[in-house]
């Protein structure tokens, strides 16, 4: 029998606590509080709905951030 895969997890995690931070500070706690992928993208970006666990999503403009959400 083969093992089971160590997927990764979401963190328990207030996102909403991310919005007002600067970019790099942001990104910094997230990955201490054990998110796996941090994505930083501009307002208005096209992305793909797919929810991947373990990434925390940010919205930047000009440096801080204004939106965040798993996935």
């Amino acid at each position: 029998m083969s093992d089971v895969p160590d997927f990764p997890t979401t963190p328990e995690d207030d996102v909403d606590t991310y919005v007002g931070l600067a970019q790099e500070d942001a990104e910094e706690r997230a990955r201490g509080r054990g998110w796996s992928t941090v994505r930083a993208l501009p307002p208005g970006t096209v992305i793909t709905m797919e929810y991947v666990v373990g990434r925390l999503n940010f919205e930047v403009k000009d440096g801080v951030v204004h939106r965040c959400w798993p996935g």
